[in-house]
C-alpha cells in the first residue's frame, strides 16, 4: 500500500496512473524460480550479464547501453536487460523457463545510524507464469 500510494502522487514510479491506490493479496506457488536470495541465482545472473555486456550491440530497445536509474525505487534498466538476457539464453538450450524471480532491495537510508538495515527494504516477486503460480487472489481485511 505503501508503493501504491507513492506512485499515484509520482506517476513516473508506474506504467500507469493510478487513482485510487489499494493492494490485493495472492497466494503464490513460486515453481522454478531465480531466486535472486541464493548464490546459484545470483551466478547465473551474473553469468548472463557478462554475456549481455560481452556482446552488447546498440539496438531500439537498448540504443545505448543500459544502466540502473537511482538506487531508491529506480528504473532499473540494465537489471531488466539481464534477467531478460538470462531468460533468453535458457531457452536457447532447451532450459526450463523460470516461473518466477525472487530478490531483495535495500532502500531507503539507514534505518538508524549504523544500521544494517534499511527503512524501506523489501522483497519482490515477479511472476512470469501466472496460470502455474497464482494459485488466488484476495482482497485484505483492512488494518
Amino acid at each position: 500500500m505503501e508503493f501504491a500510494t507513492e506512485a499515484s502522487k509520482k506517476p513516473h514510479l508506474s506504467k500507469g496512473r493510478i487513482k485510487k491506490p489499494f493492494v490485493i493479496g495472492a497466494v503464490i506457488d513460486l515453481g522454478l524460480c531465480l531466486d535472486l536470495l541464493e548464490r546459484a541465482g545470483l551466478d547465473e545472473l551474473k553469468e548472463a550479464y557478462d554475456f549481455f555486456h560481452a556482446t552488447y550491440i546498440p539496438n531500439k530497445k537498448h540504443p545505448v547501453f543500459p544502466e540502473n536509474q537511482g538506487k531508491d525505487r529506480g528504473a532499473r534498466f540494465l537489471d531488466a536487460a539481464v534477467i531478460d538476457t538470462l531468460h533468453t539464453l535458457r531457452s536457447k538450450v532447451n532450459e526450463s523457463p523460470y516461473d518466477s524471480v525472487r530478490g531483495a532491495f535495500w532502500e531507503g537510508g539507514e534505518l538508524y545510524p549504523g544500521a544494517g538495515f534499511d527503512k524501506k527494504s523489501h522483497i519482490q516477486i515477479a511472476v512470469r507464469n501466472p496460470q502455474a503460480c497464482i494459485k488466488g487472489y484476495f482482497r485484505p481485511l483492512p488494518e
